[in-house]
């Protein structure tokens, strides 16, 4: 019996913990003004150990909905931010923000976190591609934690980018010809822990494949990611990822 009050209390911690994106709010987000009253109060948690929440946990399927309403402006070449909220950061590790333009059938990373991401009530900057398509997209930010469960994160919001204003097209310009990576051949998110092939080990901070041209890595504990069998669902959806180097 206390062996089964241990275990439900370290599954309530688990659940209670875990942090997420706030800005720009989240599809479902409580912090989205556009929720109403279908607000995701679980969306700190991962996705679930395989690839059927894949991609942002389903919420998705509220594009051109009220609820997928676009909740920031972003223009062309612009200086941007995330912000992370407060929970469990389970000692940081590695984050990604990428673009979509086509649904989330694929996401173009914009910027790398290699180590110390996330950290509560934390500002990651990027910038936005000067060649990055105008129109209605979704931002991810995506989370890879480097203690505990082997888990994936993610959360979408849907943002419009316009096009640069007269006075900063023509920086614009040169930072495009500078830029070494068009937009169309920038990187894929990373995926890992989710019964794809790929995972990360306890301890470290995984260092990306792919991180795309815009990196920060302040890693102390840098890991490459290694492939391994399926990820397997254990204890009401809560995972666990069978390892085999």
């Amino acid at each position: 019996m206390q062996f089964t009050h241990s275990l439900i209390a370290a599954l309530t911690t688990a659940v209670a913990g875990h942090i997420h994106m706030i800005n720009p709010p989240p599809i479902r987000a409580k912090e989205n003004p556009n929720s109403g009253w279908d607000i995701d109060y679980d969306i700190n948690s991962p996705l679930t150990p395989t690839m059927d929440q894949f991609p942002c946990k389903g919420v998705l399927k509220y594009l051109g909905q009220p609820q997928g309403a676009s909740v920031a402006t972003y223009s062309q070449g612009s200086s941007q931010a995330i912000t992370i909220g407060t929970g469990a950061t389970h000692n940081g590790g590695s984050c990604q923000i990428s673009l979509s333009y086509d649904q989330g059938r694929s996401f173009k990373v914009i910027k790398s976190y290699i180590g110390n991401c996330p950290v509560q009530n934390g500002d990651f900057p990027f910038t936005v591609p000067a060649d990055a398509p105008t129109g209605e997209a979704v931002l991810s930010w995506s989370w890879i934690n480097q203690l505990g469960n082997r888990e994936f994160y993610q959360n979408c919001a849907v943002v419009t980018v316009t096009g640069a204003s007269a006075k900063a097209k023509k920086q614009v310009q040169e930072v495009s010809k500078r830029q070494s990576v068009p937009f169309n051949s920038l990187p894929e998110i990373f995926v890992a822990h989710m019964g794809n092939g790929w995972c990360v080990a306890e301890g470290v901070d995984v260092v990306y494949p792919e991180p795309g041209p815009d990196v920060t890595n302040t890693s102390s504990k840098p890991g490459e990611p290694f492939q391994c069998q399926a990820a397997l669902t254990i204890l009401g959806g809560r995972s666990a990822t069978q390892l085999s180097r």
